[in-house]
């Protein structure tokens, strides 16, 4: 108990470091807040100490664990599924492609930059949170990678077996790349080098489909499945042998299988988002020039010296938050079980991933729900010519459609719900992993402490981007 104590009481107090909560990119200003700043960085922390509490009393097995829950909904057309969607989303890759190459070279113009960042990146995100798996069957690499396997039939290679040491590794490493494309290359602005690299990822997809085949590699390697398909894992929609079904909320991640990579993977997704917030602060305005200053004396030019200290902001992003992650998992390990602090990272790695998804969606959704509605006029007009084609190319961005002030509001639940569903996740797993309530609930005051750390980190990130 008086470790239990100390430990809840140094995670308390950690919440005094807050320098109080800020608005999310843009979502409103800091004399806006509804609420205190104090008092939010106070409420959040207040709110997992009492989850943290809830669950030692009233969670003693595990909950979650196994295939629990399950149940059938209704079944789906045998391949109609697959190939309409594959075929929606070849369509429209292909737009973004051929807009990209030959259409107006600015982004506000451009179909491209606004497919990729906005619908693409930031709304399949939110899609897969919800609904479940959807960008499987949208996915055009797999489309075109199947559609191409039946007409080869039997004339296609051998394939080879996936290394097993390879893992995730292939899709860390990838979102690591577009993430870097995204906020230090700044190609969104340039809508045909957005698309020299989506055909450069294309062009390695279809060698490793080639290699591997392309279900394996759309299972471990192919980033944007692999992203997608963790986030998918909140939503309470699972599809199984085409037969749609619903699970318990969080159900689907304790079942995440942990090959190599893995915990890479998870890391490069909040870490990524860290330095974007990062990057829109003071700090980062006084560390950032500092390394553009040093690499400019060493002759690099203004350009390179601003990727080069871009670059290492972004990895050091993902340092961070793995420093922090395994400084937790070997705090748990003390507290016996005879487990190593590499298996316990692997073994709790999914309960992040619903800060992953905050992370992403609280930095982004004033962009999601307003550049958003830029995809009307973009459809009717993708290249930039003065088309109309749908007949709404005079339509604007309605910025009133949310308030400041409801976005904030969401913006605050989903940081809460976020951090408190990464505990319940820790709490689950901690039982059926140490099997003792009481060495369970020992271990779990290290998680506190990582669950309040992130949640100070990104309220912290966001002050630091509203100032």
């Amino acid at each position: 108990m008086r470790k239990g104590v100390a430990a809840l009481g140094a995670a308390l107090g950690g919440s005094l470091l807050l320098p109080g909560a800020a608005a999310a990119h843009g979502l409103v200003g800091r004399s806006d807040l509804p609420i205190p700043e104090w008092l939010f960085g106070w409420a959040a922390a207040i709110v997992l100490i009492v989850s943290f509490v809830a669950l030692a009393v009233l969670w003693p097995e595990p909950k979650l664990e196994g295939d629990r829950g399950w149940r059938r909904l209704f079944a789906l057309p045998q391949g109609a599924v697959d190939a309409v969607c594959g075929t929606i989303g070849v369509f429209l890759f292909g737009v973004t492609i051929w807009a990209g190459l030959a259409g107006e070279q600015t982004s506000a113009s451009n179909w491209t930059s606004t497919f990729i960042y906005v619908i693409f990146w930031l709304g399949f995100a939110a899609a897969s949170v919800l609904f479940g798996d959807v960008f499987r069957a949208f996915n055009p690499w797999r489309a075109i990678g199947r559609a191409t396997g039946a007409l080869v039939g039997r004339r296609a290679p051998a394939r080879r077996p996936y290394p097993e040491q390879l893992g995730r590794w292939p899709a860390a490493i990838g979102l690591l790349v577009f993430t870097w494309i995204e906020l230090v290359g700044q190609w969104a602005d340039t809508p045909s080098l957005l698309v020299t690299a989506a055909v450069g990822y294309t062009v390695v997809t279809f060698i490793a489909q080639a290699v591997w085949g392309v279900e394996t590699w759309t299972r471990r390697g192919e980033t944007f499945s692999v992203y997608y398909n963790l986030l998918s894992r909140i939503s309470i929609f699972e599809t199984r042998d085409r037969v749609v079904g619903v699970r318990p909320p969080l159900g689907g991640l304790p079942k995440l299988d942990t090959p190599p990579g893995t915990v890479a993977m998870v890391m490069v997704m909040i870490g990524t988002v860290t330095f974007d917030g990062l990057s829109q602060g003071a700090l980062w305005d006084t560390v950032g020039t500092w390394l553009q200053d040093l690499f400019t004396t060493l002759g690099a030019s203004v350009e390179m010296s601003l990727d080069l200290a871009g670059t290492i902001g972004l990895v050091g992003g993902v340092l961070l938050v793995a420093g922090f992650y395994w400084l937790g998992m070997e705090g748990a390990r003390s507290v016996g079980g005879d487990l190593d602090a590499a298996h316990l990272r692997r073994v709790f790695v999914h309960t992040l991933v619903p800060i992953a998804c905050v992370y992403v969606l609280a930095h982004y959704i004033s962009y999601l729900v307003h550049e958003g509605q830029a995809i009307q006029y973009l459809a009717s007009d993708p290249f930039g010519q003065g088309w109309d084609i749908f007949g709404t190319a005079e339509a604007a961005v309605n910025y009133s459609v949310l308030s400041q002030t409801a976005l904030y509001w969401i913006w605050l639940g989903l940081v809460i719900v976020g951090h408190v569903a990464a505990l319940i996740l820790a709490h689950d797993r901690a039982l059926a992993t140490y099997g003792q309530v009481a060495q369970a609930v020992r271990s779990q005051y290290w998680m506190l402490s990582i669950m309040i750390g992130f949640t100070m980190l990104a309220l912290w990130l966001l002050y630091q981007a509203g100032r």
